[in-house]
């Protein structure tokens, strides 16, 4: 797609209690791309997306989102935070959750009966069942949240972020906890998205495998920098190397993932850290 960019950044950095978590972050994300942003723990990917929202200020550089300061498109931004779970005796509907998407600013719920009373209610009505069927979660959108699997959850959160009809959809962490049929699942949704919708995508992941299909480009954060790429560009031995200081090997293996060797710390899954042992892990 063209136009301006929907995310850019030039040496970007950010420090909190005066520690600098990373700098030097250039970034030109095109509208209707699907991008990756990895790292181990603690390397501020989460932090990114708060600057990206507005809710964190830079200590160096400049930042763009779509065409603005951060803060200044929320409207068209959809955000899902990192996975919440919901009480198994929540009795709210996967549809209200959604409709929160709409009007969740406003204090209150929907009152059921009176959302009928006017042309805009019925157009929200419609958008709400619109992007649940995107989703694929008209079959128990009706049922409550808390009854639901936590793929099925997560397509209803992604749905509520879909409501608004963003331009670009910030998602932190949304394969976490799902097992990995759901991850799969999950990762082509959000791509079919992006391709059908024209709607940018960040997300913020430990593991690239469920999603390496479907990515135009990642951005990798380390301690040592963080660099902006195609995935095979990026996800090498010599660039993690560079980043994180140490000797890094990447593998593919038969079916197409990747696995890291050698990082101190696994971006994939969270290890260990008393076994002593090395670990080699899928990025």
């Amino acid at each position: 797609m063209t136009g301006p960019p929907a995310v850019w950044a030039e040496a970007a950095a950010v420090a909190v209690s005066r520690r600098t978590l990373w700098s030097g972050v250039d970034l030109d994300i095109a509208a209707g791309e699907f991008v990756a942003v990895l790292g181990p723990n603690g390397v501020g990917k989460s932090t990114l997306v708060k600057v990206l929202l507005g809710s964190l200020p830079l200590s160096a550089g400049r930042v763009r989102v779509l065409g603005r300061e951060p803060g200044g498109a929320s409207q068209e931004i959809g955000y899902l935070p990192q996975r919440r779970s919901f009480d198994p005796s929540l009795r709210v509907r996967g549809v209200d959750v959604v409709r929160l998407g709409l009007d969740g600013d406003r204090w209150g719920a929907p009152i059921p009966g009176l959302a009928r009373v006017s042309a805009a209610a019925r157009r929200a009505s419609a958008r709400v069942a619109e992007v649940i069927d995107l989703v694929g979660a008209s079959a128990y959108a009706d049922r409550p949240i808390g009854r639901l699997s936590g793929g099925e959850q997560q397509r209803l959160l992604i749905a509520q972020a879909l409501v608004r009809r963003p331009r670009l959809l910030i998602l932190d962490e949304p394969l976490d906890s799902l097992d990995l049929p759901n991850q799969s699942s999950v990762a082509a949704l959000i791509a079919r998205i992006s391709r059908e919708e024209g709607v940018t995508v960040l997300m913020v992941a430990h593991d690239v495998n469920p999603i390496l299909p479907y990515l135009d480009r990642v951005v990798y954060i380390a301690a040592g920098g963080a660099v902006a790429g195609t995935p095979a560009e990026v996800i090498t031995g010599p660039i993690l190397s560079r980043l994180y200081g140490t000797a890094i090997e990447v593998l593919a293996t038969s079916d197409g993932r990747l696995v890291v060797i050698g990082e101190p710390e696994a971006p994939a899954h969270h290890t260990d850290r008393h076994s002593g042992h090395p670990h080699a892990d899928p990025l």
